[in-house]
């Protein structure tokens, strides 16, 4: 894969009704920065199976599209994403994976857990499924097609997760350069600079509006670091130019 697009699926009722916070996208989103990737979407949805089907399949539609889908992977009645992942990227059916169900097995007998044949659903998995390793109860996720990665809605659980897959896979990315400067002008002012930008440079553009007047805030960056510097150049000239006030930012 020469180009990876990441997405993130958090699916969730309790998350839409705010019985509980997301903690996915700040920190997916801070782990691929690390290692000069970024989100390309993110989406939060509620526990309804054809509603996740669908979601699966438009993110598996994308050029190069990897998913963190994270919830529903359990054995209560609400859990729909093992079954939905099956649907959505393989044949529909669930089999026993047997190291899955070996695991389960295990550790059930360890910790004595009560109706034990509910825990032993989760070795159901889509045909070709992998195991992702489970840092606090054991319980493992799974994985498909070293792309499409399904982990469980707790955070310590499935952060761990998350960090491994990408130092495993995609930890060959080069580093970003950014550059970010703040006009004392309109949003408006530099358009025409904008169009300018080359490719393979990032930019983006936040205006807002103080008690004082406009400012708009750039930033471009790219793993070119002589790319990103010639394109910060343009804004600079123009601001010079047209004689508008500016300041660098630390941080883009």
């Amino acid at each position: 894969m020469k180009t990876p697009h990441f997405f993130t699926l958090i699916i969730g009722t309790e998350i839409l009704n705010r019985r509980r916070n997301d903690k996915h996208f700040d920190f997916v989103t801070q782990e691929l920065l690390k290692r000069g990737h970024k989100l390309t979407g993110s989406f939060i949805i509620e526990d309804d199976p054809a509603l996740i089907v669908q979601t699966i399949r438009f993110i598996a539609s994308q050029p190069g599209a990897v998913l963190f889908s994270f919830g529903g992977i359990g054995s209560t009645p609400d859990d729909h994403t093992r079954k939905c992942a099956a649907i959505a990227l393989r044949d529909g059916t669930l089999h026993r994976h047997e190291e899955a169900y070996r695991i389960i097995s295990k550790r059930i007998r360890t910790l004595d857990i009560p109706n034990g044949r509910y825990p032993l659903q989760m070795a159901e998995l889509p045909q070709g499924a992998k195991l992702l390793e489970n840092p606090v109860n054991k319980m493992p996720a799974f994985y498909l097609d070293d792309r499409y990665f399904f982990m469980p809605g707790f955070p310590e659980m499935s952060h761990p997760m998350v960090e491994h897959i990408l130092g495993t896979y995609f930890d060959d990315a080069r580093p970003m350069h950014r550059l970010t400067l703040t006009a004392l002008c309109r949003e408006t002012e530099l358009i025409e600079v904008m169009e300018q930008m080359p490719k393979g440079v990032e930019f983006s553009s936040l205006p807002k509006l103080y008690s004082d007047g406009y400012r708009t805030t750039i930033s471009v960056a790219s793993q070119d670091k002589d790319l990103v510097e010639k394109a910060f150049v343009q804004y600079q000239r123009y601001l010079d130019e047209q004689a508008i006030p500016y300041s660098l930012n630390d941080e883009g």
